[in-house]
């Protein structure tokens, strides 16, 4: 959990407002004009509750490795999960940190016109300044020296940042770092997991970025595995 939590140290957003709202096991970071801890707060109890409904009536959707065939009329959260899952080919819980990280900054968007939210790897950017997320890779050497550089003509965005070496996603792969940009928060998540299931060393970063490709939505992703790395798409790097 510590090494999970070390990057939020280096997520700075110096002209917002920066705090933390916990709700059971969803814990987001948001950086924001002020602080809208209390809302935050509600909008994550609302989108968790949803979640957590659809659990207890489908116990099946949460321990899916594969797509999930949800009713038509179901919650907001699950069906953004659901799509973003068939579209990647993953279980729909590689889904829902992004899922949550999204819904609750566009809701939050109405109070803040700068809006960043951070979910367990997970985020989502309304802005109209370039923001720079910093890529925390584990022990690759590029692990906390590159950063993303996100242009405000490509916001709102989504991010995932995920990692088979460092944190609690699960995952089949042994990736330093798969990052996915996308205009959906959940289909990063999703996608970052399909991709870097199939990451196990520096040969099968190609691998990686074939599955990246079968993926309709992405803008740009980065795979990291030890010294080297695969990047496809709209990614601008920048030195931290």
């Amino acid at each position: 959990m510590h090494e999970e939590r070390k990057y939020r140290e280096h997520v700075k957003s110096p002209d917002l407002v920066r705090f933390e709202v916990v709700d059971n096991e969803t814990r987001l970071l948001i950086a924001a004009k002020e602080d809208l801890s209390l809302k935050t707060r509600a909008l994550a109890g609302k989108y968790r509750k949803q979640l957590e409904k659809f659990i207890n009536e489908n116990p099946g959707f949460k321990e899916a490795l594969h797509p999930f065939r949800i009713p038509l009329f179901s919650p907001k959260i699950i069906r953004e999960t659901a799509w973003a899952a068939k579209r990647c080919l993953v279980g729909p819980m590689a889904a829902v940190s992004g899922a949550m990280a999204e819904l609750v900054g566009r809701e939050l968007s109405i109070y803040s016109r700068e809006v960043v939210v951070e979910n367990g790897g997970n985020i989502f950017i309304r802005s109209r300044t370039p923001r720079k997320v910093m890529i925390f890779a584990g022990t690759s050497p590029f692990s906390e020296k590159i950063a993303l550089e996100i242009d405000p003509k490509d916001i709102p965005c989504g991010i995932c940042i995920s990692s088979g070496m460092v944190g609690t996603s699960f995952s089949f792969g042994k990736a330093d770092a798969v990052c996915v940009t996308a205009k959906s928060s959940a289909l990063t998540g999703a996608a970052a997991t399909a991709i870097g299931n199939v990451v196990q060393d520096i040969n099968t970063i190609n691998d990686g970025l074939e599955i990246a490709r079968k993926i309709k939505g992405l803008t740009g992703v980065l795979i990291i595995k030890d010294d080297r790395m695969g990047i496809i798409g709209k990614i601008k790097i920048v030195p931290v």
